[in-house]
């Protein structure tokens, strides 16, 4: 049986915007098993769960499809945002 992860992915640094983030992720927790090849030393794969990702509207449409597979799940709440609001005089007043 293969254990996967249920989690809402988080915004990346790169960008400021939050596409992605709405939705729920199914991801697998044990990858297959990579080797390196010897001719030009890229990463290969026995299988092809390293590169699923399944998307959901909620977690309990995630949750659910993960049951009626019969895959043993973890859910990882997502972590809230701290926002602090700042001016753009902040930048130059000097902190002691």
């Amino acid at each position: 049986m293969r254990e996967v992860r249920i989690y809402k992915p988080a915004k990346t640094a790169m960008q400021s915007g939050k596409a992605r983030t709405k939705s729920w992720v199914i991801d697998f927790v044990h990858k297959d098993l990579e080797y390196i090849e010897p001719l030009m030393n890229w990463v290969g794969s026995y299988g092809t769960t390293n590169e699923i990702n399944l998307s959901f509207a909620s977690k309990e449409a995630a949750i659910d499809f993960a049951k009626s597979k019969g895959w043993p799940y973890t859910v990882q709440e997502p972590q809230q945002r701290r926002f602090t609001p700042k001016s753009y005089i902040d930048n130059f007043l000097r902190k002691v």
